[in-house]
């Protein structure tokens, strides 16, 4: 049966207030390891500042990823973001610097975001800013650092850029997509809008989809409809369902994955493990030994 890869977004840079979302590194590894029990091959990490509000802090990555990697038994992939504070997000040279400065210094970083382009978050909302000039860097960086790149996909103007990153040399084939739809500046969480993207791939490419909000499960289905891997999560949609009487019934970032797992089977397939997802994606085994040394875990 085919392997489908579930990838965990626990936390996310923003998030309406009311919700209860994972924010410390206590908070964010525990998330991890109950995400990775019930199915989760991929951790996709978001750090949040005491006042709940996304930062880059390559100190609190850190902690987060020796709390995970202190579970022996958890092989979890862990990929971080490259975009999780909109306040260092202008190109500015501080700002670029302060988006990657965790991929240089923390180990255990197997995967991150590529987000392959600029755009407006929506209204009144502000623009995410991707130049040129930061992801030639970050390329780079994730080549020298042995870090798969995530080329998160928020419209189809960005997979010609990403080709062109491609010929470029900044970014090393096989390449591993992200659809993320549903955002206001980017295309919508439809099956029709995945399948034109889909049909925009490179040869040889894996990739994955989600839909934020009401737009999660039509996207869930047709990723696995269309032969793709599925990321669920608290950063995407806060909202199970709702109950007999109409009320909103709240997520957890368990719910939402134990619901993937469930949906996978149901569609015939079978869950990836870490070590499989590994091997889809092209990302060397895991050393967790070497690792938990050097995160100074005893």
């Amino acid at each position: 049966m085919a392997k489908t890869i579930i990838t965990a977004a626990l936390t996310g840079a923003v998030t309406p207030a009311g919700y209860k979302i994972p924010e410390t590194p206590e908070q964010i590894a525990q998330a991890a390891y109950e995400a990775w029990q019930r199915g989760a091959a991929i951790v996709h990490l978001h750090m949040r500042d005491e006042n709940g509000l996304g930062v880059m802090d390559p100190e609190r990555f850190r902690e987060t990823i020796k709390l995970i990697r202190s579970h022996k038994d958890c092989d979890v992939i862990i990929n971080c973001t490259s975009s999780g504070d909109s306040r260092v997000s202008d190109d500015s040279d501080y700002g670029n610097a302060r988006r990657m400065e965790h991929f240089k210094t923390v180990p255990g970083i197997e995967m991150g975001s590529f987000d392959a382009g600029s755009f407006n978050w929506g209204i009144p909302g502000g623009i995410f800013c991707n130049s040129p000039k930061f992801l030639m860097a970050l390329g780079k960086l994730y080549i020298e650092k042995g870090i798969k790149p995530e080329l998160e996909i928020f419209d189809a103007g960005m997979m010609r850029a990403v080709n062109e990153y491609a010929r470029q040399g900044y970014l090393k084939p096989p390449l591993h997509f992200q659809f993320c739809l549903g955002v206001m500046g980017g295309m919508g969480a439809t099956p029709a809008e995945l399948q034109y993207l889909i049909s925009l791939l490179p040869p040889g490419s894996t990739w994955s989809a989600f839909g934020v909000g009401k737009g999660h499960m039509p996207i869930m289905f047709a990723a696995l409809a269309n032969g793709g891997h599925i990321r669920v999560g608290l950063e995407d949609n806060v909202v199970y369902g709702v109950d007999k009487d109409g009320k909103k019934i709240m997520a957890t970032n368990n719910m939402l994955v134990e619901r993937a797992v469930n949906a996978v089977k149901a569609f015939g397939n079978e869950v990836a493990t870490p070590a499989e997802a590994r091997e889809i994606l092209g990302i060397p085994p895991l050393d967790a030994e070497a690792v938990r040394r050097q995160l100074g875990i005893e």
